[in-house]
């Protein structure tokens, strides 16, 4: 099969040299010179019949040709790359920074975890955890999975798990507050209580009028995870609703069982989000992300 491609080594000095935009630079990475490297680039260029680089005094500039084709070209090399490390293992140890909340981290990864620390042994994790993800700094971060509608500037991301929320509590709890909603009764116990997370207080409010009748249910306690939302929960402080996937080891134990059977939707998701930057992302990143994506199937 023809695929009509240029040298690798011509597109790799295109890509190098996009990155630094600086011939100089780029040879110091290819341990070429800088002519060399040149050279490589003018030759793809009449290969293309087009353009890629404006040449400036000092450095470079994309045109917009180069502009477009760059994207492809580093995914191909990305993706050649974790490919060739997935297969054959790479050089030396090799590390990755994986950002996402204390309760995806405890509750999903961790106990998933020890499947990619086996299939990939020599690249070391670092998972830093936090209550808000976007409060700790994007320095050194590698990969970042939140909650949300997809949309933050300067990621990329992808959804990797879209499953619905659940509304859960003791079985004791569960019918003092199913029971209290058949009788209609305005006047619940003082201890009767719903445990929302910040920024989910319109979401139980809607749950309280559409499925529990439109009762009153007490004192409502506000935390900052779902973690502690569930701890809450088990300890038959009230009815929690969170993730179903952070739910789960709680309803398997018996711990908690669901106040309604079916699930609630909401448009967020979680995603992964790798930094939108000019630098190639990590060989090691992309094999973390695609283990993600076949952990979520």
């Amino acid at each position: 099969m023809d695929y009509q491609l240029p040298p690798l080594n011509w597109l790799r000095a295109f890509e190098t040299a996009a990155r630094y935009n600086n011939f100089t630079l780029a040879s110091k990475e290819l341990n070429l010179t800088s002519a060399a490297v040149s050279h490589q680039v003018r030759s793809l260029e009449q290969h293309l019949g087009f353009q890629l680089f404006e040449r400036l005094a000092r450095s470079l500039k994309l045109t917009d040709k180069g502009r477009a084709y760059l994207p492809s070209v580093r995914r191909a090399f990305e993706d050649l790359s974790a490919s060739t490390i997935g297969l054959f293992g790479s050089k030396g140890r090799q590390s990755i920074s994986v950002r996402c909340t204390a309760a995806f981290s405890m509750l999903w990864l961790v106990p998933r975890l020890n499947d990619f620390m086996q299939k990939y042994p020599n690249i070391d994790v670092r998972l830093y955890t936090a209550i808000w993800t976007e409060a700790l700094s994007q320095d050194d971060i590698d990969i970042d999975i939140r909650f949300g509608d997809g949309n933050w500037p300067g990621f990329n991301s992808q959804e990797i798990l879209h499953l619905p929320s659940v509304v859960v509590a003791t079985e004791e709890s569960k019918e003092r507050v199913l029971n209290m909603a058949m009788k209609r009764d305005k006047n619940l116990p003082h201890d009767l209580r719903c445990v929302q997370i910040m920024g989910c207080e319109g979401r139980w409010q809607k749950i309280i009028e559409e499925k529990l009748n439109g009762i009153n249910i007490g004192v409502t306690l506000t935390v900052d995870t779902s973690l502690s939302a569930l701890k809450l929960a088990c300890c038959g402080m009230g009815v929690a609703l969170v993730q179903e996937i952070y739910a789960e080891p709680y309803l398997k134990d018996g711990r908690l069982v669901k106040v309604f059977d079916e699930g609630i939707y909401y448009d967020e998701s979680h995603y992964i989000l790798m930094p939108d930057r000019e630098m190639r992302a990590k060989p090691e990143s992309l094999l973390f992300k695609n283990w993600l994506l076949e952990q979520s199937r």
